[in-house]
């Protein structure tokens, strides 16, 4: 049941299942771990000893026989922090490195949930104001409820500015969303709805398909141009926009 979960901090597929299955049943010899979490002896044997050098496992030395129990979850923890220990050490020359061959425009091509976090992610590391045209409310896709509340919380922290113009979509579907989202808002008028949304931030233009209000469709692409002057091009025309848009009409209190 924590298989994916384990997978996503760093564990293979069966370290995965054979931490899981320890924390669910308690110590074990190879023969009984492999039959809980089912994999083969052979591979569960190499994967315990994996677990053993990553400290997630411990030997325990009993009537002749020797059984496996999981040391404590907290572990987990102390791994990640570990891991960012490892890459805060070594980002200043990786960033130095990635800088010196930056092109300064240029144009690429993300997909899927993840991709769709990707772009998200660079906003913050960017930190500059953003700006969303069109939003239909990609980003409460169920697949990224946990993200999108962390990404609004960093944005906060942050003290970046989010202002939006909604589709119209959005008042008669998922009326919800625009305060969850930001209370910094406008609204298309009904008669020009889209199904696509644009966001600006930085350097970053960004356009994807948006189409169903709460659903990030498994295929869609997400088109990232990176030029400054684009860029300030597309906030220009997004204020004029905003500039014309009516105040949004104030909510009833029930």
């Amino acid at each position: 049941m924590y298989d994916s979960l384990l997978q996503q901090l760093g564990l293979s597929l069966n370290e995965a299942k054979i931490y899981g299955a320890l924390i669910s049943y308690g110590a074990s010899g190879v023969s009984t771990i492999s039959l809980r979490s089912k994999v083969h002896r052979r591979n569960a044997y190499d994967a315990v000893h994996r677990l053993l050098e990553k400290g997630l496992v411990s030997e325990v030395f009993t009537h002749g026989e020797t059984v496996y129990a999981p040391v404590e979850p907290g572990k987990l923890m102390e791994l990640i922090r570990e891991k960012e220990m490892a890459l805060g050490a070594a980002l200043p020359a990786m960033l130095s490195a990635y800088r010196g061959h930056h092109i300064p425009q240029r144009a690429y091509i993300y997909n899927g949930v993840e991709g769709m976090k990707s772009f998200m992610d660079e906003s913050l590391r960017i930190g500059a104001d953003v700006y969303v045209l069109g939003f239909e409310g990609a980003w409460f896709d169920p697949r990224m409820t946990t993200y999108t509340d962390w990404y609004l919380g960093e944005i906060q922290r942050k003290n970046i500015k989010l202002s939006v113009i909604f589709d119209n979509d959005i008042l008669e579907h998922r009326p919800e969303y625009r305060d969850m989202l930001t209370k910094h808002h406008k609204f298309m008028p009904k008669k020009y709805k889209t199904t696509s949304t644009m966001v600006i931030f930085g350097d970053h233009v960004v356009t994807y398909k948006d189409a169903d209000p709460g659903k990030v469709d498994d295929d869609v692409a997400i088109f990232v141009m990176v030029s400054a002057e684009v860029a300030e091009s597309y906030r220009s025309w997004w204020r004029y926009l905003w500039d014309t848009l009516p105040a949004p009409a104030k909510r009833r209190k029930r």
